[in-house]
C-alpha cells in the first residue's frame, strides 16, 4: 500500500492538539472553514492545474471554498506545480499519492480530507465547465438534494467533439450503469458532480474505488435512493496533455459492475484474474486442438505442455496490462516478470500437465475434461504466486 505525501506537523501543532478545547488558540477571526471543497484528481496535468485554479477562484468569488488537487505522483511535476499555487493561496491544497493510482480512489481520498459540507468533483483537464459550480451549490443547498450531476445527456448538454467510437463506448457503459443503479439518471458516467459530505461518509466503506466512474459507485453504494438533479453542460475539448481514456477504462468499469453484482467478499483482482483465466482457457484449447488434429491423440502430452506455455504467457501479459495495471512492468522488468511468472508457475504447470495426462491416459475422461482439470489446478497456483512473487511491489504509474 502506498503512502500519501504530507507535511509532518510541528511540535507546536502537536502540543496544541493535546490541549483541552478551552485552552486551544483561537483561529484568526477572518478565517472561515470552507463551505465547498472542489476535488480535482490529476495525473500528468502540469500544464492545466494553474488554469484550473484560476477559473475555480473566478467563479466561486463570494463563496468559502478550497481546491484539493489529488495527484498520483505524476512524473511531469504536476504535484509540485500545484504546491507552488498553494504557497500563494491557502485555499489550495495538494495530496500526492505514492505507489497508488486510480481516479475513483483519488476522489475518495480527497473527499475524506476536507471538512466542507459540500464536495464537488471535476477533472483537471479543463473539459468540465467550472462555471456550473455556483449553480450546483445553490441547487444542492436550496433544494435539499443529496447530489447534483453535470450531465451531457439532458437537454442543453452535449459531448463535444467525441469520436463515434468514444460515443459508442459511452452509450454502452451508460446503459449498463443504468441497470445497476436505482435512479433515472441520464448520465451515470459523468465525472462532474457535487455531493453532500454526509452521503459520501455514509457509503464510503461500500465503495469499490475502482476505475474512473466514482459517481456510479456512489449511487450504487447508497443505502437509500439519492435525491438528485441533473444540470446540463457541454463537454469541452482538452486544452493540454493527453487523454487517459483507453480500452482499459472500459475493462475497469466492467470489473466494478461485476463486483457490485457479486459483492465485496471476492477481491477485485481475483475477479480480473479469473476473467483473464477464462480467456486463457480459449487460448489453451485453440492451441491444443490443432495439435491433436494434425498429430493425433498420441501427441496429447506434448500438445498439453505447449498449450499450457502459450496460455500462461498470454495470461501474464494480459494480467500485466489489466489486472495489475497499477503495478505494470516495463522494459527489463517485463522480461524478468515473464520469466519469474513462468518459473514460479512451473509447479502449477507440471501439475496441470500431469493431472490432465493421468486422467486422459486412464480413460477417466476425454481430452476436454482432462485438459480442463489440469487448467484448474494451474490457475489456482498461478493466482497465488502473482500476489506475492511476480507483481510483488508497485511499479511507476502508467
Amino acid at each position: 500500500m502506498g503512502a500519501t505525501h504530507i507535511e509532518r506537523p510541528s511540535l507546536q501543532t502537536l502540543h496544541s492538539w493535546l490541549l483541552p478545547m478551552s485552552d486551544r488558540p483561537n483561529p484568526p477571526t477572518d478565517h472561515r472553514p470552507p463551505e465547498l471543497a472542489v476535488i480535482v484528481p490529476t495525473y500528468k496535468e502540469v500544464d492545466s492545474v494553474a488554469e484550473v485554479a484560476r477559473r475555480v477562484a473566478a467563479v466561486l468569488d463570494g463563496i468559502d471554498w478550497e481546491l484539493i488537487f489529488v495527484d498520483d505522483d505524476s512524473p511531469d511535476g504536476t504535484a509540485e506545480r500545484a504546491r507552488e499555487l498553494a504557497r500563494h493561496d491557502p485555499r489550495i491544497r495538494v495530496i500526492q499519492r505514492i505507489g497508488r493510482r486510480g481516479l475513483s480512489s483519488a476522489c475518495i481520498e480527497g473527499m475524506l480530507s476536507t471538512t466542507a459540507p459540500y464536495l464537488a468533483v471535476m477533472d483537471g483537464d479543463l473539459q468540465h465547465d467550472e462555471t456550473l459550480l455556483p449553480r450546483m451549490l445553490r441547487a444542492i443547498r436550496d433544494e435539499d438534494l443529496d447530489i447534483v450531476v453535470g450531465s451531457r445527456y439532458v437537454e442543453g448538454g452535449d459531448v463535444g467533439d467525441w469520436s463515434a467510437r468514444r460515443q459508442g463506448m459511452s452509450r454502452l457503459a451508460t446503459r449498463l450503469g443504468q441497470i445497476l443503479i436505482r435512479a433515472e439518471l441520464s448520465d451515470p458516467m459523468s465525472g462532474f458532480f457535487m455531493v453532500r459530505e454526509r452521503v459520501v461518509h455514509g457509503c464510503v466503506r461500500r465503495l469499490t474505488g475502482v476505475g474512473f466512474k466514482i459517481l456510479l459507485d456512489i449511487f450504487s453504494a447508497a443505502e437509500t435512493p439519492l435525491r438528485f438533479r441533473e444540470l446540463p453542460f457541454s463537454f469541452r475539448q482538452r486544452q493540454a496533455g493527453h487523454s487517459k481514456l483507453d480500452n482499459a477504462v472500459l475493462w475497469e468499469y466492467l470489473l466494478m459492475l461485476t463486483q457490485k453484482l457479486i459483492g465485496p467478499l471476492i477481491p477485485l483482482r481475483f475477479i480480473a484474474f479469473s476473467l483473464i483465466g477464462a480467456f486463457g482457457v480459449l487460448v489453451h484449447m485453440s492451441v491444443l486442438w490443432p495439435i491433436l488434429h494434425v498429430f493425433g491423440e498420441r501427441a496429447f502430452l506434448a500438445g498439453q505442455a505447449t498449450a499450457t506455455l502459450v496460455a500462461m504467457t498470454s495470461n501474464f501479459f494480459l494480467n500485466n496490462v489489466l489486472t495489475y495495471r497499477d503495478m505494470r512492468l516495463r522494459g527489463r522488468q517485463l522480461l524478468w516478470g515473464w520469466f519469474s511468472f513462468v518459473l514460479a508457475c512451473g509447479l502449477g504447470a507440471l501439475a496441470n500437465v500431469g493431472i490432465a495426462d493421468y486422467l486422459f491416459q486412464t480413460g477417466h475422461s476425454g481430452w476436454v475434461l482432462s485438459a480442463l482439470a489440469g487448467i484448474l489446478v494451474g490457475a489456482v497456483w498461478n493466482y497465488a504466486v502473482t500476489a506475492v512473487y511476480t507483481w510483488k511491489r508497485p511499479a511507476n504509474p502508467i
